[in-house]
């Protein structure tokens, strides 16, 4: 993952990513936060807190520099924990990936999360 120094709108890269390839395999969009997302609970993001019941990153000491930072909810509400986690979020789920989908599922509880990942190990 390569974080750019400043943010390039999706119109400018699309046209780059070879035809067949879906573009959010590749790239990662950043967008605000709506009201009506499925994450959304009050005035908090649901899917952060199952995202912070993944292990860190092997090196949770380095936060990558961010242009979204300011204006991110991940950070408002958590601070640095989501940063260390960030770049390992994807923007799309694949079948195959039990634990990302069980991340993606604004059904699933971080202790739903938790219990799965130590099945697993």
């Amino acid at each position: 993952m390569t974080y750019l120094a400043d943010p390039v709108p999706a119109s400018e890269v699309l046209g780059s990513i070879p035809e067949g390839i879906e573009p959010t395999r590749v790239l990662r969009f950043a967008s605000h936060c709506v009201s009506n997302c499925v994450n959304r609970r009050g005035a908090d993001c649901a899917l952060v807190e199952r995202v912070l019941a993944l292990p860190p990153a092997a090196d949770s000491r380095a936060v990558p520099r961010c242009h979204l930072r300011s204006r991110c909810q991940w950070w408002q509400q958590t601070g640095v924990d989501a940063c260390h986690r960030c770049p390992a979020i994807t923007t799309a789920t694949f079948r195959e990936d039990e634990l990302a989908t069980l991340v993606a599922d604004p059904n699933t509880t971080p202790e739903q999360l938790a219990s799965w990942i130590e099945a697993s190990a």
